[in-house]
């Protein structure tokens, strides 16, 4: 396994931290069909989602688990894809995505903090498309 697999991977589950779905839509792109698809609509709906007051707090049990598991995911593909053992990528993806979500939760307290709650969750959700689409292009 190669340091680019590993630091690649880790910056997929920084991706999960902040948006959950999109590092898998990324590498669903290279699919077709309805798994396509799929992927890009539950990370539209994630960002939008992520706008309401209904949206639970990244930092409980459940949100948190999710965004560690997809981060897991994530760069546990990333690895199968390049032909490299998916353990390793998949634990320091989950590891990632867990440092991110608290990272994100931070900047989106500061964001609401100082009147740019708004603004502060699409930086967010650019930086996330960012990581995903650097960090799993070929």
């Amino acid at each position: 396994m190669t340091d680019t697999v590993l630091f690649r991977s880790a910056v997929l589950g920084a991706s999960a931290g902040a948006r959950s779905m999109t590092p898998l839509a990324r590498l669903a792109l290279r699919k077709r069909g309805w798994i396509r698809v799929a992927a890009g609509a539950a990370a539209l709906g994630e960002m939008a989602f992520d706008k309401s007051r209904k949206a639970p707090n990244r930092l409980k049990p459940a949100p948190l688990s999710g965004r560690i598991v997809l981060g897991a995911i994530a760069g546990a593909a990333f690895a199968r894809r390049r032909g490299a053992g998916m353990a390793g990528p998949a634990i320091v993806a989950g590891l990632t995505a867990a440092a991110a979500s608290y990272a994100g939760a931070r900047w989106r307290a500061y964001a609401a903090e100082n009147d740019f709650a708004l603004p502060g969750a699409l930086a967010e959700d650019a930086a996330a498309i960012a990581l995903a689409w650097a960090s799993s292009h070929d």
